[in-house]
C-alpha cells in the first residue's frame, strides 16, 4: 500500500549508471598515457539524470530502476539521495554490478568519447514495478530501458491521467521502440533518433511525424542549434540555444532539457516559455564537467532567462532557425 510519501511529480524508469570523467587536452592516441586536467564521479543516465534535473528545479520525483549492490550501487543511490530524488523503489540485485560509463571529454572543443559497461543487475520485471506508486504520479517518464516494466506501468499511467513522456537519446533508436513511442504523450527525441524512427531528415516534418504517430507534443533537440517543438494544438517552432563563450561538456545535456521541459509542463507553463527554460537549463548544464555538475537551481535558470544577453527568442517553424 501506497503511503502520502508516495505522491511523486514524476517517477521515472531507466538505468541508472556511475559515471567517470576526465577532462583531457584531447583524446588519447593508441598506447598514450596522459594527465586529466579535471576528473569526477558522478550519477548518469538519461532517466535519472531528467529525474535529478527536475529536483533541482523542485519537483518531487522518483526512481524505478535495478541496480548491484556494489560500491557503484551505493553511488548511484547516494546521488540521489542528494539530490532528494526517492530511491525506495529501486531494486538491489545481491551479488550484481551496477553500470558504469568512462567518459573523456575533449577541454578545447568538449567532444567526447564514451565506453560503456551496463552491468549485471537483470532487468525490472513487471512485477517489481510498485504499481500504486504510478498510480498517483502526475508523469511517468521513460526511455525504453526495462521494456516490460514499462508496458505494464504505461497502462496504469494513463488510466490514472498521468502524462507518459519519453526521452530518445542519440544512438538509442531501437525498432522494438516504437510501440512504446505510440502510447506517449511527450516525446523528446535528438535528432538522430527522430531521423531513424521516422525516416524524415527534416526535424520539423520529423515532429510532425511523430505527432501523428500519438504524441501530443514532439521535440526534436538539435544540440547547438537548438530544438524544435510541435504540439496537436498548433505549436509549431524552433527554440535556439543558449550562447556560452564556452561549452565545458555535453554529457547530460539532453536529459536535463527533458527533466527541465517535463518540469514546467507539469507546473502548467506554454510549451514556448517550457521549452526557452529546458534551452537554459541544458546550456548552464554544459558550463560543468559532468551530466548533473551544472545543473542549476529555478533561481538560477530564471536569472539567466531574464538577463539582456540570455534572451533567445523562439522563432516560428516557417521562418527557420
Amino acid at each position: 500500500m501506497a503511503s502520502e510519501e508516495d505522491r511523486f511529480d514524476i517517477v521515472g524508469i531507466g538505468a541508472s549508471t556511475v559515471d567517470v570523467l576526465s577532462r583531457v587536452d584531447h583524446l588519447p592516441a593508441m598506447d598514450e598515457v596522459m594527465q586529466a586536467r579535471e576528473m569526477v564521479l558522478q550519477g548518469g543516465g538519461p532517466v535519472s539524470t531528467a529525474l535529478v534535473t527536475a529536483a533541482r528545479l523542485g519537483a518531487r520525483t522518483a526512481m524505478l530502476d535495478a541496480i548491484g549492490d556494489d560500491w557503484r550501487g551505493d553511488q548511484v543511490r547516494a546521488g540521489f539521495h542528494a539530490e532528494g530524488v526517492e530511491t525506495r523503489h529501486l531494486r538491489i540485485r545481491p551479488g550484481a554490478t551496477t553500470a558504469t560509463s568512462c567518459i573523456l571529454v575533449e577541454a578545447t572543443r568538449g567532444a567526447r568519447s564514451i565506453v560503456y559497461a551496463p552491468g549485471d543487475a537483470a532487468e525490472l520485471r513487471p512485477e517489481e514495478v510498485p504499481l500504486e506508486v504510478i498510480r498517483r504520479a502526475r508523469s511517468l517518464h521513460l526511455n525504453g530501458r526495462h521494456l516490460a516494466a514499462c508496458a505494464a506501468a504505461i497502462p496504469v499511467a494513463r488510466s490514472a491521467g498521468a502524462l507518459i513522456s519519453f526521452d530518445g537519446g542519440a544512438g538509442r533508436h531501437r525498432p522494438e521502440l516504437a510501440p512504446l513511442l505510440e502510447q506517449v504523450d511527450l516525446c523528446v527525441v535528438a535528432a538522430d533518433f527522430a531521423r531513424r524512427h521516422t525516416g524524415l531528415e527534416d526535424p520539423h516534418a520529423a515532429a510532425e511525424a511523430l505527432l501523428a504517430r500519438g504524441a501530443r507534443i514532439a521535440v526534436v533537440t538539435l544540440g547547438e542549434a537548438g530544438s524544435v517543438a510541435h504540439s496537436r494544438a498548433g505549436e509549431a517552432f524552433h527554440q535556439p540555444a543558449f550562447r556560452f563563450p564556452h561549452t565545458v561538456d555535453t554529457t547530460g545535456c539532453g536529459d536535463s532539457y527533458h527533466g527541465a521541459l517535463l518540469f514546467a509542463l507539469l507546473r502548467g507553463e506554454p510549451l514556448r516559455q517550457a521549452t526557452a527554460l529546458a534551452s537554459a537549463v541544458a546550456g548552464l548544464n554544459s558550463q560543468r564537467l559532468g551530466g548533473r555538475a551544472g545543473l542549476p537551481t529555478m533561481a538560477e535558470a530564471a536569472a539567466l532567462l531574464a538577463s539582456a544577453d540570455g534572451r533567445q527568442p523562439t522563432t516560428s517553424a516557417n521562418t527557420g532557425k
